[in-house]
């Protein structure tokens, strides 16, 4: 130790100086990291994660597709419903966000990840609306019209869902609109893209656009051809994506901007979803090109018209593979053709 009086070399100072700040900031970020953990331990529970995007809107993962959650005084609304298997999962995840009650899920599309636990969550709810004693008082479930066509199965063939888990309130109008929780929802039609009766949801409030699987950032889209779904419609509905968010721009270094919450994986902004736009119109151009030299459906295969997207999007096992991708393109620019 110097003398009490000794002067103590200014470099020396520093050091000490910057050590001490390395400390804290070292202290603080395993703070902040402990309770990131205990956040990630709480909201596992049931195999799902919850991950909060605004003050009043959270997303909730892992039980089939994306299951988006806007909170207010008005009680929740919640955007697609995930898996039939999950519904009581994705319900007590809902709980663990807000014990407010659950009013309205709206349905981006028929498909039985989005769909299935429509009973399970409708069941939890409450309806905004008074109702006889007898009748059914839990949440409203929204869904464009052709939603409930083929969950209702109406061409005599028994329905794959339960009827307790059909749409309660539909609607064929290019745009269905609402103001709960302070801020306006708007349900926008997306035709023919992924299938007939894709919606988009958009808080105006929170900036969060729900894009049901118009957007699937694990995979290429799929397109459902059997059920209205076409190439074209898919970059036009990615396009309103486009045109409805806001980058961070002229400050682009912030990690702000519109949230767009895909029907499957990581949570984009505006610039994803004009990158995965780009790459879906790069590949329908490559397959229309090639329809018009002559080539058959193998033959565009053998060229790879995926080429510098595959290992990204691509996949040759499970439920949509490349060739599955290519096929529906092949098919929807054929039928456009005739």
């Amino acid at each position: 130790m110097p003398p009490p009086n000794a002067a103590v070399p200014l470099n020396k100072i520093c050091v000490a100086v910057i050590a001490a700040c390395v400390v804290a900031v070292g202290a603080l970020g395993e703070a902040r990291r402990a309770a990131q953990d205990q956040r990630a331990i709480a909201a596992a529970a049931g195999g799902l994660q919850v991950l909060q995007l605004r003050p009043t809107f959270s997303m909730i993962a892992g039980g089939g597709a994306n299951v988006g959650v806007q909170v207010g005084d008005d009680g929740v609304v919640v955007i697609d419903a995930g898996s039939a298997a999950d519904g009581g999962a994705i319900v007590a995840a809902i709980k663990s966000i807000t014990p407010r009650p659950i009013r309205y899920v709206i349905d981006t599309s028929a498909d039985p990840d989005h769909v299935g636990g429509n009973e399970a969550i409708a069941k939890a709810g409450q309806t905004l609306f008074m109702v006889a004693p007898d009748a059914f008082r839990g949440a409203s479930v929204l869904s464009f019209e052709t939603v409930l066509a083929r969950m209702g199965a109406p061409t005599g063939q028994p329905s794959p869902f339960p009827a307790a888990a059909w749409p309660s309130e539909v609607f064929h109008q290019p745009r269905k609109y609402m103001y709960l929780n302070g801020e306006g929802i708007e349900v926008l039609h997306q035709p023919a893209a992924h299938s007939a009766g894709d919606v988009i949801v958009f808080f105006r409030r929170s900036d969060v656009i729900a894009a049901g699987d118009v957007l699937d950032t694990t995979r290429f889209p799929k397109i459902d051809v059997a059920r209205g779904g076409t190439i074209q419609g898919e970059i036009a509905a990615l396009n309103r994506i486009v045109e409805i968010a806001i980058p961070s721009v002229p400050i682009v270094s912030r990690e702000e901007g519109t949230l767009v919450i895909p029907g499957h994986g990581r949570v984009c902004d505006q610039l994803d979803v004009a990158e995965y736009r780009d790459m879906v119109t790069i590949i329908r151009d490559r397959i229309r090109d090639l329809i018009k030299a002559g080539l058959t459906l193998d033959q565009i295969k053998a060229t790879s018209p995926t080429r510098g997207y595959t290992r990204r999007y691509g996949s040759d096992t499970g439920p949509w593979t490349t060739n599955d991708f290519v096929e529906a393109v092949y098919q929807s620019l054929i039928k456009q053709k005739s």
